[in-house]
């Protein structure tokens, strides 16, 4: 099966990282459902893929809600064909010291980085089986590693490189790889908002997380879309089970 015949999904794929990366795929020939918590939030991604000649779906779907996922998994197969790559992109934040915590901050995390990765590489999976071919790349992060005021985040984030590790050991004989990819400080919006949150310019959080970084510099979406498109593809059918950190240096 050829790039140009492949059908991929990524989810919060309206900005950031998941922009990034399927316009990534488009480039690589790929047709790619661009899906988002509200559809109309998809409308930039999806022009900027048709307008460089590639082919993409806007799908709004709640990636926690099993039938909107399940939906939304049907109706890419229906209007672009069987999904075969999957990117589980799809992440929220929602940051406090642990005695601040709420149920709802921790159940919110979980929701959309736990259950919305197991649902859509539920649903997809039989896509990927049935043609004995598959990709699966899960966004971890260095936050796995602990992260202050991140308790939610830093376990949904771990227990996603678990998530990783033990489908790949599942699909494995089914052609399906399945592996993770831990970004480390990446310029996005949601960066942005957490130097806002935090009362500092954006430029200055910027350079001191450039300092700490052995590349010296910060990360952009694009350097995360670029791992993920190895993964993603022919080449890369006897690596699974990784967790690959773009971070600009080594990390445990």
């Amino acid at each position: 099966m050829s790039e140009e015949s492949r059908v991929a999904i990524v989810t919060g794929a309206a900005r950031g990282i998941g922009a990034a990366t399927a316009r990534r795929l488009a480039a690589d020939g790929m047709a790619v459902a661009v899906v988002d918590i509200e559809e109309a939030a998809t409308k930039e991604t999806v022009d900027a893929i048709a307008g460089a000649g590639g082919r993409a779906l806007g799908v709004g779907a709640d990636v926690s809600d099993r039938d909107q996922v399940e939906a939304a998994v049907s109706r890419v197969a229906a209007e672009l064909g069987a999904p075969t790559v999957l990117v589980n992109n799809a992440g929220v934040l929602r940051d406090n010291l642990l005695f601040k915590m709420t149920n709802a901050d921790w159940d919110t995390v979980m929701g959309v980085h736990l259950r919305g990765a197991f649902l859509f590489s539920q649903a997809a999976q039989k896509h990927m089986v049935d043609r004995k071919w598959g990709r699966i790349v899960n966004l971890s992060s260095t936050s796995a590693l602990g992260n202050r005021g991140q308790a939610n985040y830093a376990a949904a984030k771990a227990g996603l490189q678990g998530f990783t590790k033990t489908l790949a050991i599942e699909l494995g004989p089914f052609g399906v790889t399945v592996n993770a990819v831990a970004p480390g400080f990446i310029v996005t919006d949601m960066t942005a908002a957490t130097a806002a949150r935090m009362k500092v310019d954006f430029e200055d959080f910027q350079k001191h997380a450039a300092a700490e970084i052995p590349v010296r510099r910060p990360g952009r979406p694009e350097d995360v879309a670029h791992t993920i498109s190895f993964l993603a593809s022919e080449g890369a059918g006897f690596v699974s089970g990784q967790v690959i950190y773009v971070a600009g240096g080594p990390r445990d």
